[in-house]
């Protein structure tokens, strides 16, 4: 996913998970989740691993790939890592992406296309639109 266009479905909470797995199930599609810009030092990525767990305890057959926003904190991609969470934002220099990737990290870009359920009323109704294309 490093340097590849993908869309993703931003998620604050454990309902906005739920519904975007809901979406993806009644679509039969897997579906891209990312945390919020620096949600890594917000709520921390034990915080962030939890609500994937639980979100994908709801629909186990859904493929997810989970993103957690480190900002350009190194401190808090290694513990992401260390909790289990390789796909990662980071916006650090260069060499520590390096070794980061070295350490298993998955880097990746902000996606090209995202939504962004802070706000939204009706998030599985968002979310199946946005990932039907419409």
């Amino acid at each position: 996913m490093s340097g590849e266009a993908f869309s993703a479905i931003v998620v604050h909470s454990l309902d906005h998970a739920v519904a975007a797995l809901a979406a993806a199930a009644a679509l039969d599609t897997p579906v891209t989740l990312i945390s919020a810009a620096g949600a890594a030092f917000q709520a921390g990525p034990a915080w962030f691993k939890a609500l994937i767990t639980e979100a994908t305890a709801s629909h186990p057959k859904i493929e997810v790939t989970a993103i957690l926003d480190c900002g350009d904190e190194a401190g808090m991609a290694m513990a992401a890592l260390r909790a289990g969470i390789n796909h990662l934002r980071f916006d650090g220099s260069p060499e520590v992406h390096g070794k980061l990737a070295a350490m298993g990290a998955v880097l990746v870009e902000s996606p090209t296309l995202s939504l962004d359920l802070l706000d939204c009323w009706n998030p599985q109704a968002a979310c199946e639109a946005f990932l039907n294309g419409s």
